[in-house]
């Protein structure tokens, strides 16, 4: 798998590494290449946002998908607890970090705490705990989670997580409808009321159904395609607000009675 962060976090590219991207020049990495891993990587290459994210030292151009949705809707704040799920390689959890003050950088302001979720390896990072080798919808990963939130609880849930693409549109749109819902399920449990989630999706016949239980589940929800992300791509986000906690653990006791 290519941890390369974005729409194409899970593709597979057999023969090419991570060290490639980082270390190599687009002439030896192109090099060879052919088909669809030879245009990924020449798009790659010459993407503005691949260099940008070099010179800014962001691990991957999704940070700047994350940077532009903050920047117009404030989800990310000083003191904030967040959860970063799908976070390899890490750009997400880089922003998070210098957003929410984990670092403690800024003296005059709140600290944060940025936990990151993946089932790959993921480099350390300054300000940000990290769980490798884990998967956020196995039912003991929720455990794990609260063990190192400081409070059990947070209050921004980010996902940029994708599943292992097959390559057949519909059924990699409902897998990642399937993983969206389960955080949803996950939320029940460890998002403070008034709370806020972030999930990207592929677009398709399913995305109706997240929308409708985001819908029941906050108050103000809303389809985002930042302009970071590729045209081409169908992949676009849902920003949830002001998480219905109360509520949901009504209809839960109503349901046990």
């Amino acid at each position: 798998m290519l941890a390369c962060g974005g729409s194409v976090r899970h593709w597979k590219l057999p023969s090419l590494s991570l060290q490639c991207l980082q270390i190599y020049t687009a002439s030896q990495c192109l090099k060879s290449k052919t088909g669809a891993e030879h245009r990924w990587l020449e798009r790659h290459f010459t993407d503005p946002l691949v260099k940008k994210a070099k010179e800014r030292n962001y691990r991957c151009r999704s940070a700047f998908k994350l940077l532009e949705i903050d920047d117009k809707h404030g989800i990310l704040r000083p003191g904030l607890c967040v959860l970063d799920c799908g976070t390899a390689p890490g750009a997400w959890a880089q922003v998070a970090v210098q957003r929410v003050n984990a670092t403690g950088s800024d003296q005059d302001a709140p600290v944060g705490f940025v936990l990151g979720v993946d089932l790959l390896h993921i480099f350390p990072l300054e300000g940000a705990v990290f769980l490798p080798h884990t998967d956020i919808t196995d039912p003991s990963t929720q455990k794990k989670i609260q063990e190192l939130l400081p409070k059990g609880k947070v209050d921004v849930i980010l996902s940029d997580m994708a599943p292992n693409a097959t390559g057949i549109r519909d059924i990699d749109h409902q897998q990642l409808i399937g993983l969206c819902l389960s955080l949803i399920d996950l939320a029940q449990h460890i998002l403070v009321p008034g709370g806020t989630m972030l999930c990207k999706l592929w677009d398709g016949s399913e995305s109706h159904r997240l929308q409708k239980r985001l819908m029941q589940d906050f108050t103000d929800v809303r389809p985002l395609k930042p302009q970071a992300s590729r045209k081409e791509s169908a992949e676009m986000y849902y920003l949830a607000k002001l998480y219905r906690a109360q509520r949901l653990k009504n209809v839960n006791d109503v349901a046990r009675a």
